[in-house]
């Protein structure tokens, strides 16, 4: 929704918006960007009537600025919606769906196009760090347009996925897997709205599709119009082999032949993968595949994926928005790989309605054993037992932010790395974590 503010305003529209609980960077970017950000859903905000009111669809009917659009008739639409009638209609759609990597593979695909001279317009769910901003109209009304295409319904009025509004004529498909408790019943549903996205590609179109993936395999064969195309780290018709075991050097094959290198910033098998989607959906819009890996050698990852945000007493502290156990594997797993025998110390905040539902509680603890320590949060309203998932693991469980902060300072020692996972603003802990190792580390130089 941030991302669409942009967008609208560089319509040439005037943009104001509202939310219960912005956070950063979305929050500090869209201040900016000098767009208001109204906290809370008071009616007031939308008298005098706007033109138009993009809904989100975190907001469902009782919210207060919903009951009032209603009844006093104001024009409304979709997020999706407004998207595809005024930005993407007429344009080569170029879209990243999955359950993760959907952020870091369009920031990508966007990079290599934007290097290949064609100034895509863009639209992603984080800030890409190449970009500084999440997202823009591109340089030409009638050029190529990436877009991060989430399979969430679109709002209290349409349930439909975002992304069948889209109409995308290259399609990444990176994983298929269970998410969105709250809304999906269970994977078969998943699966069938990723159908309904495969139906609106046209047969010159391309769908690049992860392999091996049993559950992709699933929707395409339902039925399928476009061609496909195959990627991977282990099979596919575009293939990334790693040559440095962390992942930060790798080449792209095509069809059985090397078709370029990369040495790049990023670490981790899933990023390779992502890597060799997005040059393969670039190839599609016309880009050589060794043009697409020099590209990526100047890729600068988006915020909040495995992001550095400090180092405090010789203990380094990340940032990562896996919230998702296999993202969550995947993200330590790419830690391990870079920082070999040092420690992890986890800290994970399971704020996801799916995590809250308990969707998770026979894969959320094996997606943690790659870490050496583990702490968990508890949030407010979780319907289960997290110490069901983390059993026989060394990991504690708190509902005090200040209090994991704590114990993590305390037993954190030189030359280990936290990794923070969450998909909240997890109430500034990394700031605190740095502050409270500061302090740690002061106390011990005095007393030295």
């Amino acid at each position: 929704m941030g991302g669409l503010a942009l967008l609208a305003r560089g319509l040439g529209h005037r943009v104001t918006g509202s939310d219960a609980k912005a956070y950063p960077p979305m929050s500090d970017l869209l201040e900016e960007q000098g767009i208001e950000v109204i906290q809370g859903y008071d009616p007031d905000q939308l008298e005098p009537a706007p033109d138009c009111v993009v809904v989100g669809n975190a907001l469902t009917r009782g919210n207060p600025a919903v009951e009032f659009l209603l009844e006093h008739d104001i024009r409304y639409t979709s997020g999706p919606a407004f998207l595809y009638q005024h930005v993407l209609r007429g344009r080569h759609v170029a879209a990243v769906a999955g359950t993760h990597g959907k952020t870091t593979t369009s920031s990508m695909l966007a990079w290599i196009l934007d290097c290949a001279g064609m100034s895509p317009g863009f639209l992603v769910g984080g800030v890409p760090g190449n970009f500084g901003v999440s997202a823009r109209l591109g340089g030409d009304a009638k050029g190529p347009f990436v877009l991060e295409a989430d399979e969430y319904d679109s709002a209290f009025f349409d349930k439909r996925s975002k992304f069948v509004h889209y109409h995308p004529r290259t399609l990444i498909i990176n994983n298929v897997e269970f998410d969105h408790a709250d809304i999906f019943d269970d994977l078969d549903d998943i699966k069938r709205q990723f159908h309904h996205l495969v139906r609106t590609l046209p047969a010159s179109g391309r769908i690049i599709a992860a392999s091996p993936d049993s559950n992709i395999d699933d929707v395409l064969i339902k039925g399928c119009w476009t061609a496909v195309e195959r990627f991977g780290t282990e099979s596919g018709d575009w293939k990334g082999v790693l040559i440095d075991s962390d992942g930060g050097r790798f080449e792209v094959r095509h069809a059985g032949s090397t078709v370029g290198e990369t040495r790049w910033q990023l670490i981790g098998r899933h990023n390779v993968s992502n890597a060799v989607a997005s040059v393969a959906a670039a190839h599609h819009l016309g880009v050589a595949a060794d043009a697409a890996c020099s590209a990526l050698e100047f890729f600068r990852n988006v915020k909040r994926r495995l992001e550095i945000r400090g180092l405090a007493a010789n203990v380094t502290v990340y940032d990562d928005f896996a919230h998702h156990p296999s993202a969550i594997q995947a993200t330590i797993e790419a830690l391990r790989a870079r920082v070999g025998d040092a420690r992890i110390l986890a800290v994970l905040d399971p704020a996801s309605n799916s995590m809250r539902l308990g969707v998770y509680r026979d894969t959320l603890g094996p997606s943690l054993r790659g870490a050496d320590k583990i702490w968990l949060f508890r949030p407010p309203h979780t319907r289960w037992n997290l110490a069901d998932a983390v059993d026989g693991l060394d990991a504690r469980i708190s509902d005090d932010i200040g209090d994991i902060v704590a114990e993590v300072a305390a037993a954190a020692d030189a030359g280990d790395h936290v990794l923070v996972m969450s998909n909240s603003g997890f109430g500034g802990i990394h700031r605190l974590l740095l502050d409270a190792l500061n302090r740690r580390a002061a106390v011990g130089s005095a007393g030295a």
